[in-house]
């Protein structure tokens, strides 16, 4: 079978791979993997050979031939602030993933990995689509109270410009035609204000403010950080994890598995109940912070991400905003998906490659 498209989509614990011809998905499988398989891995960049490998291996078995695939692409890492996009694979960009001027997340491989199978298919190129650090916000919303310290724009790019898309021709309009509010709801969590086509405002995902998620802290007191960092009980990489990967659901009841969660509020674990309603109650409150920042101008609400199919965390958000505007449920990362259209639009000519500098 042949194809002209491939998607890899490394996860923390799996790896998606896709192969579209054009616009046409014709294979997709998301291998697993376990934590006793990555524990071998010192740092997540020494996992690129093990899932390159895996995903030729998948190729493989299923006789897929290679011989018309143009592209591998994957989602973009913790970069310089970009503009919104598709990006070759160069050498700056991989120094740049390798030694991110951000910080450390599974994201970072994505380019990594595009880059390693594509130098096993004669004639593709590796792409990454809209990183995170896809950067369109107004100044005003840049600056904090603290002499030196900027917000950054550091958000899930990809998947909020998808279904900003997908929303805007389902309705037959045009994304750069509407105000829109998004709520991406997974490991992080943000939440933009996109006018006529642009992210104006968003909360830093990653280290950063907005909601607590999965694993993400969120916005904390930052007296309480302060005291945290110089009270000698944590390292300053026990307290970046907390920040990162340590907190959230995860640090607060000890699973990122919503099932269990679920499982748990049934058996009558009200601690479990308040804290997913805290977490929901939170993105609602982002929500009308972007609200504001639009100026009440919204067209729709769009909630998206794998939190998005939790019928309680949905149900608390929609109690708090469904009267600022119509608001609809995209459920799931739709990333894949996101990233093969790009690439079909590069195929077609519709769409530049640029450059990373």
């Amino acid at each position: 079978m042949t194809f002209n498209i491939l998607v890899v989509n490394p996860k923390d614990q799996e790896t998606q791979i896709a192969v579209y011809d054009n616009y046409k998905l014709k294979y997709m499988i998301a291998r697993k993997h376990s934590p006793e398989e990555l524990a071998g891995f010192n740092t997540i960049y020494d996992q690129v050979p093990f899932r390159k490998d895996i995903v030729m291996r998948e190729l493989n078995n299923n006789q897929f031939s290679l011989e018309e695939v143009k592209i591998v692409i994957s989602r973009g890492g913790l970069l310089h602030p970009v503009q919104s996009g598709v990006y070759e694979v160069n050498e700056q960009l991989k120094r740049d993933l390798i030694h991110s001027p951000v910080g450390e997340d599974i994201i970072n491989i994505g380019g990594l990995l595009a880059d390693a199978v594509g130098a096993e298919i004669p004639g593709a190129r590796a792409m990454i689509a809209d990183p995170t650090v896809v950067d369109e916000l107004q100044d005003v919303a840049r600056i904090t109270g603290a002499p030196g310290i900027l917000r950054k724009s550091i958000f899930h790019a990809l998947n909020q410009k998808a279904v900003a898309n997908l929303h805007a021709e389902t309705h037959k309009q045009r994304y750069e035609e509407l105000n829109l509010i998004i709520a991406h709801m997974g490991n992080g969590t943000t939440v933009g204000a996109h006018r006529k086509g642009r992210v104006i405002d968003v909360n830093q995902g990653f280290a950063g403010d907005g909601p607590f998620s999965l694993v993400r802290a969120g916005t904390l007191p930052l007296g309480d950080v302060v005291e945290l960092c110089f009270s000698g009980t944590k390292s300053k990489e026990e307290i970046e994890c907390l920040f990162t990967h340590c907190g959230g659901l995860n640090g607060l009841l000890g699973t990122t598995s919503m099932n269990e969660i679920e499982m748990r509020i049934k058996n009558g674990d009200e601690n479990a109940k308040l804290v997913v309603e805290a977490m929901a109650y939170q993105v609602a409150k982002s929500i009308g912070e972007m609200f504001a920042v639009l100026k009440g101008e919204v067209d729709a609400i769009l909630i998206t991400g794998d939190l998005a199919y939790n019928d309680l965390v949905v149900r608390v958000i929609l109690d708090h905003v469904e009267k600022f505007a119509p608001t609809y449920i995209y459920a799931g990362d739709n990333e894949v998906k996101a990233m093969a259209a790009n690439a079909v639009r590069v195929i077609k000519g519709t769409m530049e490659v640029k450059v990373y500098e």
